[in-house]
């Protein structure tokens, strides 16, 4: 069953600074969706089209339909959206470095609309995060990347979310934490029922961890399947993957790719 519908959507900024052109995904109802791609291809609007947050850049999905549990909600309020269950991580790790964890844990139970917290809301964040015991008397700009991170998926997961848009999770991390990052991730949907959507420029960690996968390059969708079959495509391995098979290609062959690329 299908929980998010993306048809066909263009989102600008600004009015006219279109960036993402013409994009469809699919997002079913208990799955993990990677949205892989490089720098600039429009994976962070894409998420920010999905969760509202589009509207507090001064952007818009100008064209298309964005639909969640059969509703559309494209340029719907960001609040409205967070209270219907679809909650966002944003890139660069936003913690109040001001506050310690524990108040930053608490803005996402206000969030919520609950100003007390019970033990069973800090039980869930230590059960996927046993580290941030150790850390909630601490203010969150004193902490490392990695706890940081762990911080702002924590505090999302206190908001008890039905989809969870994670933007560039292991941006800045050192690759241990990375895999402890994706691998909670995984549990969370295992154990949660949490949908996930995440993008990232880490090809391979989302590979290993999505259902299926979208290839985002200038705005647009260039390539989709699951992991197995987006594994095969020796344009996938030649420029994402590092692992084709077909020998050194010459700078003339990946220029003639990039072109046709940019303007499929």
């Amino acid at each position: 069953m299908s929980l998010i519908t993306v048809n066909n959507i263009e989102t600008v900024y600004d009015k006219y600074a279109l960036a993402v052109k013409g994009v469809s995904m699919e997002v079913e109802d208990g799955t993990i969706v990677g949205i892989v791609g490089p720098n600039g291809a429009g994976k962070s609007t894409t998420l920010k089209s999905i969760s509202g947050m589009i509207k507090i850049e001064r952007g818009e999905v100008r064209r298309g339909t964005i639909e969640y549990m059969g509703k559309r909600i494209e340029n719907e309020d960001p609040e409205k959206l967070s209270r219907m269950g679809i909650v966002h991580v944003l890139e660069g790790r936003k913690v109040f470095a001001e506050l310690t964890v524990r108040e930053n844990l608490m803005t996402g139970l206000h969030l919520r609309g609950k100003l007390v917290p019970s033990q069973e809301d800090f039980e869930i964040v230590f059960q996927y995060f046993p580290r941030l015991k150790d850390l909630m008397n601490v203010r969150a700009g004193y902490i490392s990347g990695g706890e940081q991170q762990m911080v702002v998926i924590a505090r999302a997961l206190l908001m008890r979310p039905k989809v969870l848009l994670l933007d560039e999770p292991s941006l800045g991390l050192a690759p241990k934490v990375v895999t402890t990052i994706f691998r909670t991730v995984e549990e969370l949907r295992e154990n949660e029922k949490i949908t996930i959507v995440v993008a990232d420029q880490n090809v391979k960690s989302v590979m290993s961890l999505a259902d299926y996968v979208y290839v985002l390059e200038n705005g647009r969708v260039a390539m989709s399947g699951t992991p197995e079959e987006l594994a095969k495509k020796e344009e996938m391995k030649e420029f994402y993957l590092g692992t084709s098979s077909s020998g050194e290609r010459s700078f003339r062959v990946i220029r003639h790719w990039k072109i046709r690329r940019r303007w499929v």
